[in-house]
């Protein structure tokens, strides 16, 4: 009777957790218990890992010192090179007003658990809400992309890997950007890609970087590598069947990465700062300089009164006061060249000069 009871309460659990979220707070209080289980499950684990390298032989170590110091160098190298593409992109950014990341903050995490129900692709690390994790987090190892955090709890996480058969993320060629959605197949080692015309320009041996479309995975990290390409004249559609970048049944160390935090109005404001601080330095100085070219004609507003003098003694025909009134500067320079003859040749020069400035002008 007993057993009876505990297998319908157990059962009726079951349920309940299944369909409603009521139970979401006792299993995160629970994993406060069973963090200690977690690490005795995976004590042995920890011990057999101490004890190989205690007993590492001296060749294996200066083997694989001397690997590493010439990897070391190769990326150093490497580094040089994009700390300089990193500040250019940045400076270009900023002239695009652009709030895209460069440089994400990440925080290292350790694979505690895995789900043990074989059609779900879900693990435990051991980083949680108490830590900054949040629901979405991407997660990615030393490869490539792994997954997103789709349950918290105080200390642990359960991550959804991208080979489940719920999981689906924008990815796009990184040869062509040509979009596309990799979506889990139920295998670990495999993935598909929806809806990709029969004609597209993707083949084998591409790599499938993140798009960052779906402003949930951060663009440019690699998803996966294209394995087969599978072209059917009578669907509208290929085959596209895809290996992941990241070693997700092997991985034990991954880095879980932290997004932008600021608000779309903090966005607005830091680039309508960067606008200013551009305008401010760069573009400041033409406006100015350019103005002055612009107001120059003023002159040409007192020769419009001596074009008009011309035109005053052909409209002087029918009234006489009107030519008296208008040219009363003219008459006097008439009648003084009359009385100083030597005075009244230069006087003669600026007026053939003055119709032809006017005439320019015009």
């Amino acid at each position: 009777m007993r057993l009876l009871v505990l297998a319908v309460l157990s059962v009726a659990l079951m349920v309940v957790d299944a369909r409603f979220s009521l139970l979401k707070p006792v299993r995160s209080q629970a994993s406060l218990v069973l963090m200690d289980a977690y690490w005795i499950t995976d004590l042995p684990g920890r011990l057999w890992e101490g004890i190989a390298s205690q007993f590492g032989s001296r060749t294996e170590l200066v083997a694989e010192n001397e690997k590493l110091k010439s990897e070391n160098l190769l990326l150093q190298g490497r580094m040089q090179k994009l700390a300089a593409l990193t500040e250019q992109n940045v400076r270009l950014r900023e002239l695009l007003n652009s709030s895209a990341l460069v440089n994400e903050k990440v925080e290292v995490a350790e694979l505690i658990g895995m789900d043990p129900n074989p059609f779900t692709h879900r693990i435990i690390i051991n980083k949680g809400e108490r830590d900054g994790v949040v629901l979405g987090q991407p997660v990615l190892d030393a490869r490539g992309l792994m997954g997103q955090v789709v349950e918290l709890m105080p200390y642990t996480s359960r991550v959804l890997l991208l080979t489940d058969s719920t999981h689906s993320i924008p990815v796009q060629v990184n040869r062509n950007g040509l979009r596309a959605i990799a979506s889990g197949t139920g295998n670990p080692e495999r993935l598909e890609l929806r809806h990709v015309a029969d004609t597209a320009d993707i083949k084998e041996g591409d790599l499938l970087v993140s798009s960052g479309l779906g402003q949930r995975f951060p663009a440019g990290y690699p998803v996966a590598t294209v394995k087969e390409v599978i072209h059917d004249s009578g669907q509208p559609f290929a085959i596209v069947r895809a290996v992941p970048t990241a070693a997700l049944n092997r991985s034990r160390y991954l880095l879980l990465v932290f997004s932008d935090n600021r608000t779309a109005e903090e966005r607005a404001n830091d680039a309508a700062q960067a606008q200013e601080n551009l305008d401010a330095f760069g573009g400041g100085p033409v406006i100015p300089s350019t103005v002055p070219k612009i107001v120059t004609p003023p002159a040409a507003a007192a020769t419009p009164a001596t074009a008009t003098s011309p035109a005053a003694p052909a409209a002087s025909t029918t009234p006489a006061k009107p030519a008296a009134s208008k040219p009363p500067a003219a008459t006097p320079a008439a009648s003084k060249p009359p009385a100083n003859q030597p005075a009244a040749r230069p006087a003669a020069k600026p007026p053939v000069t003055a119709p032809a400035t006017t005439g320019r002008q015009e």
